[in-house]
């Protein structure tokens, strides 16, 4: 079973071929950060045209790089949402054509779907497990019982992380993208120099907040008097630190909470972008085997958003017979909760096999 990944849904232009037996035959990603970086964030309108200047010929080397012909191919998947509109209709669109030409089964991903199945990818997970969502636009904590059946335990109330790191990056004067760069800032910071808060902590519960957080850091940096590099380290450690234990409690809850649910204490997975994170990897570490459990983190060129998830995604959903047709549309928002009831019966009955 070969299956062809698009990825369009932000900024990174992705094209992968996957089979089923969780091979990557190609895996290719072109990012946009020069057409963003003056702008400080992604601009939708420039994201959408580079899609459409650089899908086609990508998708052309992913097939050569897999030694494939698209007869060969078993199916075509495309991010469907979420994410900016004019980019999922650019990924969309082409895989609707693909499919169409070839007379193939077209799969349309919830990003956040592939995100979830990464784990199954990389390490042959079983179904359930709990899984730590964290990237630009989300962060949630959902326990993944089957592909389409997610039970979503808590999420952010305000600023996705990744959003967090992003806009704390730029108030310290880092630059763009934020997230590893404040990271990078972090490595020989003191994170005890400055008490920021860590909002929600030691509350029932798995919701999130950020924004607070956030303004902590701007109030900070506009009480000093200079901000040279030791400060902006210590501050971005600072930071850092917290972040890891509001995701490390509300992780802990979730784990307890997916406990009582499946009778298992994990295995508990973190995926999305900020899931490169080497800190917040090393935390998340720590309280697994605290509790008895394992973490499971993709490789880091599997983190960031990428066709290889998709195309997995695809292979997933194809198994179970769950396809789509050519009047698929694309969704800007598509929380995992809304998967339809038939994918979500089918899913069930997979996981229940």
């Amino acid at each position: 079973m070969r299956v062809l990944g698009i990825e369009t849904s932000c900024d990174e232009t992705a094209a992968a071929v996957v089979d089923g037996e969780r091979r990557l035959l190609s895996n290719l990603v072109v990012s946009q950060l020069d057409e963003h970086r003056p702008f400080g964030g992604v601009v939708p309108e420039v994201a959408a045209r580079a899609h459409l200047e650089y899908l086609d010929s990508l998708i052309a080397r992913a097939m050569d790089d897999a030694g494939l012909g698209y007869g060969e191919l078993d199916g075509v998947a495309a991010t469907a949402g979420p994410g900016l509109i004019g980019g999922l209709f650019v990924g969309l669109m082409t895989g609707k054509a693909i499919a169409a030409a070839r007379d193939l089964p077209l799969m349309a991903v919830n990003h956040l779907e592939a995100h979830a199945l990464t784990a199954r990818l990389t390490d042959d997970l079983p179904f359930p497990y709990l899984l730590l969502l964290v990237s630009g636009g989300h962060c949630q904590l959902v326990a993944v019982g089957g592909v389409g059946r997610y039970t979503v335990y808590g999420g952010t109330v305000d600023d996705a992380v990744g959003e967090a790191f992003d806009k704390t990056a730029k108030l310290l004067g880092l630059g763009y993208p934020g997230g590893p760069a404040l990271e990078r800032a972090a490595v020989d910071g003191d994170p005890a120099r400055f008490p920021l808060p860590r909002p929600m902590l030691g509350r029932e519960g798995c919701r999130m907040s950020f924004s607070g957080l956030k303004t902590a850091v701007r109030h900070t940096v506009e009480r000093l008097d200079t901000l040279d590099e030791r400060t902006v380290g210590d501050l971005a450690a600072a930071f850092q630190a917290a972040v890891a234990d509001v995701l490390a409690d509300r992780c802990a809850n979730a784990l307890d909470a997916f406990a009582r649910d499946h009778g298992v204490p994990g295995p508990l997975v973190v995926a999305g972008g900020v899931a490169a994170n080497a800190a917040l990897r090393a935390r998340l570490e720590d309280l697994a085997g605290a509790r008895g459990t394992r973490l499971v983190a993709p490789p880091l060129g599997l983190c960031s958003d990428n066709a290889a998830m998709i195309g997995w995604a695809g292979v997933e959903r194809l198994r179970l017979g769950c396809t789509d047709g050519l009047d698929a549309r694309a969704r800007p928002r598509w929380p995992l909760t809304e998967m339809s009831p038939a994918d979500v019966e089918k899913g069930a009955a997979a996981w229940s096999a």
